[in-house]
This record gives C-alpha cells, structure tokens and sequence, in this order.
C-alpha cells in the first residue's frame, strides 16, 4: 500500500510546538519552584501553549479531512470497543486519529486552557490547588498518549511518529488529503510567535507581570518578589 498524505502542516506543527513547550514548561516547574527566576517562563509557555490550542480548536472545524474534530470525535462505546480489539490483539487500523489518541488529544486541549486560566489565578488557593491537580493530569495524558503511540506501533507495524513528521501513511489513494495547506501554517506560527515576543517583550521581572496583547490586560504571573517594597514606595510617593 502507497504511503499517502493525512496530515496537514498546521497538524504537524502544532504537534511538534506543543509537545516541545509541554516538556519545557513541566521541567521549568519540576526542577525548579514559584522563586525560582525561571518559573515566570514557565507560565509565558504556558500562555503561549493556550493560544496556540485555540488556533487548534478553529482549525478543527476548518481544516483538512483528518484534522477536523468530525474525523475523531468517538462515542464511549467506540473507544470501548477499541480497546477491547486492542486487548485482543486485533484494534481496528485508523487512517487519522485512533479513538485512545482523539480523547488524549481533547483532555490536552482542555487541560491546557486550563492550566493557563488557573496559573493566572495562583494567587487563589483553590485554583493554585487546581492547577497542580491538572499539570500532574496532563504529565499522565501525555505518558498515556506516548505508551499508545508505541503500541500503535508494534501492533500495526506503523511508525506513526514518523507519519507526523512526513504527514504520511499507508493508506490508498482516496484516502489522502488533497492540500496541505502551508499558507495557513505560516499564518498560525507567526500568530503564536508574535504573541510570545510581545508577553516576553512587556514581561516586568520585578512586578512578574506581563501585558496581554491587543486587550493591553496586564496580568500576574506568580507572587511578585518586590511587592512589599514596592508598596511601601507607592505610599511614600
């Protein structure tokens, strides 16, 4: 069977950039803690990451075939029956999104926006509290996500990490997307990537505030280490 194409650029992209600002922003908040001069950084990624899922979401209902929600939002009952096959040794081969990797990919996105809501929240102990619940969450999701892929792999004989670098796989003719749709990735990525210079940009390390772009919002981004200080030199003002 000819490998063909199913996975536009702006899927791939985005693939690649999440995961990567997923890693980089749990090991900022691993390795370090709410001090620790990188850990404003970590909720710079964070915002970035939200953005960038919400360009994922518009692209779900406007992009190509397999990479519109239509082509992997599955019934209970079809996830079910998908990993009793797999427990059987005989999981049914999906062209685009199995069922296990649709849901991992859907609790990301949710889990993404909110841990960008709450991590502008830390302040409160309720969503503080949150916010670790669902990072430990996605760390989980994203494991799960990476065993699935490596069983995918063994079982069908498929390297679909591959597949999301190239955009192929094997399949026939009339199951390939017809354009990959380059235009829009640019568009998408110099989006993201204006967005993070200009939080980066207008980030204050003193206040760890940063200024939401296009709304001028300014918003915390962790305890500020000056702000006793900087109090007491407002009421002297």
């Amino acid at each position: 069977m000819p490998r063909v194409m199913v996975w536009d650029v702006p899927v791939r992209l985005f693939h690649v950039l999440f995961g990567v600002g997923i890693v980089v922003a749990s090991a900022i908040a691993l390795l370090g803690d709410e001090d620790a001069p990188l850990y404003p950084y970590h909720m710079l990624i964070g915002l970035t990451l939200a953005l960038m899922v919400g360009l994922r979401i518009v692209w779900g209902f406007v992009g190509t075939r397999y990479a519109r929600f239509g082509s992997f939002l599955f019934s209970p009952g079809q996830v079910l029956g998908y990993f009793s096959a797999l427990l059987r040794g005989s999981p049914q081969r999906h062209i685009g999104h199995n069922p296990g990797s649709a849901y991992a990919i859907l609790a990301m996105f949710a889990l993404a926006i909110g841990l960008a809501v709450t991590g502008l929240m830390m302040e409160n102990e309720v969503a503080k509290d949150l916010h670790e619940i669902m990072a430990y969450a996605m760390v989980a999701v994203v494991a799960a996500h990476v065993v699935g892929v490596a069983v995918h792999t063994v079982v069908h004989r498929e390297n679909i990490t591959r597949s999301m670098v190239d955009g192929r796989k094997e399949a026939t003719a009339g199951d390939a997307i017809s354009h990959i749709r380059p235009i829009a990735a640019l568009v998408s990525l110099a989006v993201v990537a204006a967005f993070a210079v200009m939080i980066v940009r207008d980030y204050d390390p003193i206040a760890r505030t940063t200024r939401m772009p296009l709304v001028g919002m300014s918003v915390a981004l962790g305890e500020s280490e000056g702000g006793e200080r900087g109090g007491r030199e407002r009421d002297d003002d």
